[in-house]
């Protein structure tokens, strides 16, 4: 027996190294184990595992994401008094720019130099100058293409004249699995370009309101604030995932992480090139998940799956032969374990193609395919910034059809109504605190079914607003002051 052989059984004894590679030593694994193949080290050098042809692969395109917010607030709630501006001057309460600051991280997808990024490292209420530096030092200004807030990601195009950059190779998240090892690269804390290892610990990851589209990738290699958008990579230095949160008491790392899947960072970056809006699939149901006393009255050994609750009469759900009732199981032969996970599958499988969908009713098993297609946007919707002396000023506002539920993630019950798209901060309907998504039910003692309707209503002055505003299927009445 050689000294490498002595060596490696007598390292073999440590717990460490026998979990990492003594399987495949003599004397130290059994056959049981050898199932799975490994490489045993050959010489001393060998030993020295790292995880550097890795870094080198993917860090270069790994990328530091700077923006400056330019906003423009005033001084002061009287600068459009008359008497104020008499006796302080026609400057006082001059609107002034107040500039903030912001950094995160960014990856590099194509050779022409197209950068996604996290939504939350981007977003401003006012203009942005956006800078991405290089891991080599080189500095460009970039454009902003596409942003997409319920998936929390942004596509930016570096102004590179005709330059050419590195890229990363997207890899199937699909074909991870729980305990695979993987790096995370970003700039935790700007203090340049890190890169932290660790493994995949849990997978579809669904309750942990990020996005509106729930399915992450947990790890615990480290990640902390700077990390946002950066990428985590596997053994190959393909992209797996994009980080966007951590679970921290303290704002440091836990060893709780989350990332995007690059599945559905593909479908975002193919958006923005093709014309810069995420189609997303219809599925035409609301749906609601499985808890273990609906299971057992079904017949259902396990609470897995997506329950619907509502179909819209015109929809793909409807013209597949879904019923109220029926439990989705499957998807394209991938288990459903609940709404968030089977509409994540219908975002990343796209527009114009083919699904089989599995679902459980009156104790049976039922297939049935469907065809993805655009959510119908029925009636128009007549968006609106709405003005005046009413409690809605500040807000943007449309009628509710299958596409408007879709962009905003609500339950499409094939309802009408006008739905509150965006709301200013600093206005009459953010100190109401209206939210993107709640929906105008009342005004005034009368219903609101279109947004033609609520403008007219909002012309007559009243001493008194009374209004019903539903938000995640509850009613609630208001009066404001008018």
């Amino acid at each position: 027996m050689t000294r490498l052989d002595n060596l490696l059984r007598r390292l073999c004894k440590l717990s460490f190294f026998a979990a990492v590679f003594c399987l495949g030593v003599p004397g130290s694994a059994s056959a049981q184990d050898e199932v799975v193949t490994r490489v045993v080290p050959k010489s001393a050098a060998a030993i020295k595992q790292s995880f550097a042809p890795v870094v080198k692969r993917a860090a270069p395109t790994v990328v530091n994401v700077y923006v400056r917010h330019r906003i423009k607030q005033s001084v002061s709630p009287f600068f459009n008094d008359p008497i104020f501006r008499r006796f302080f001057g026609q400057q006082f309460g001059v609107p002034r720019e107040r500039v903030q600051n912001s950094l995160g991280s960014g990856v590099l997808v194509s050779t022409e130099g197209v950068v996604v990024t996290n939504y939350h490292v981007i977003r401003s209420g006012g203009e942005s100058e956006i800078t991405v530096a290089l891991s080599d030092g080189r500095e460009f200004r970039a454009t902003l293409i596409l942003k997409d807030e319920q998936t929390d990601l942004a596509v930016l195009r570096l102004d590179g004249d005709g330059a050419t950059f590195p890229a990363i190779q997207f890899a199937n998240s699909d074909g991870l699995e729980v305990g695979d090892l993987v790096l995370a690269i970003g700039d935790p804390f700007g203090v340049g370009q890190t890169v932290t290892s660790g493994i995949v610990s849990a997978l579809a990851r669904t309750k942990v309101g990020i996005s509106d589209y729930q399915f992450f990738i947990q790890t615990d290699a480290a990640i902390n604030p700077g990390n946002s958008g950066g990428a985590l990579v596997d053994m190959d230095g393909r992209l797996v995932g994009i980080n966007t949160a951590i679970f921290s008491r303290s704002g440091g790392s836990h060893g709780i992480g989350f990332a995007i899947p690059s599945n559905m960072v593909q479908v975002v970056v193919q958006s923005a090139l093709e014309g810069g809006k995420v189609q997303r699939p219809w599925l035409g149901a609301s749906l609601q998940p499985l808890t273990s006393d609906l299971a057992e009255s079904i017949g259902l050994e396990r609470p897995a799956g997506a329950i619907v609750t509502r179909i819209h009469e015109r929809g793909p759900a409807k013209g597949a032969g879904l019923e109220v009732g029926d439990v989705i199981v499957s998807f394209d032969g991938k288990d459903i374990q609940d709404p968030e996970a089977l509409e994540y599958r219908f975002v990343t499988t796209g527009v114009g193609n083919t699904v089989e969908l599995s679902f459980f009713r009156e104790g049976k098993r039922f297939r049935t395919t469907m065809t993805t297609v655009v959510p119908l946007e029925d009636p128009p919707r007549d968006a609106r910034d709405l003005t005046g002396p009413h409690p809605f000023a500040g807000s943007r506002v449309a009628n509710l059809s299958p596409a408007v539920s879709t962009e905003l993630g609500l339950d499409d019950d094939g309802g009408s109504g006008v739905v509150v798209m965006k709301v200013e901060r600093r206005s009459n309907a953010g100190r109401l605190g209206l939210r993107r998504g709640d929906i105008v039910v009342g005004v005034n003692d009368q219903e609101v079914e279109s947004v033609k309707q609520l403008t007219v209503l909002l012309q007559f002055r009243t001493d008194r607003w009374r209004l019903a505003i539903e938000r995640g299927g509850k009613v609630f009445d208001l009066t404001v002051r008018g």
